[in-house]
């Protein structure tokens, strides 16, 4: 599944990548530096997921970092980034992994994502 992520982590000021159920459970994580707590630990995920109420897009500024929250067929794509990080590239990156993630969830299921491809 990692490889469907490459593309967005090799964006410019981009620190990680997390995918979550709507229920608010880790799909996937992927960090270029190691967070200051995991992901799993925080069990307020479920309720973050929900207060989304079903957005599309949620683009999250903060003073020194940004969140990018996209739906997907899964669930929601959670993406961190610096300030610095262009916005319009990642847009295209998310419509094309959105597309992805589609014609996995139709073809092969959740399963297929987590098969390992040689």
């Amino acid at each position: 599944m990692k490889e469907l992520f490459n593309d967005i982590l090799s964006i410019t000021d981009v620190t990680g990548v997390m995918l979550f159920t709507f229920e608010g459970k880790l799909i996937f994580k992927e960090f270029l530096f190691p967070p200051p707590e995991e992901p799993e630990t925080t069990d307020w995920w479920r309720i973050f997921m929900y207060s989304l109420g079903g957005a599309q897009e949620v683009d999250l500024v903060y003073e020194k970092s940004r969140f990018y929250i996209r739906k997907t067929e899964l669930g929601y794509l959670l993406i961190l980034m610096g300030i610095s990080a262009p916005s319009a590239m990642m847009r295209l990156n998310c419509d094309l992994l959105t597309a992805s993630l589609k014609r996995i969830k139709g073809t092969k299921g959740l399963r297929g994502l987590f098969r390992s491809r040689k």
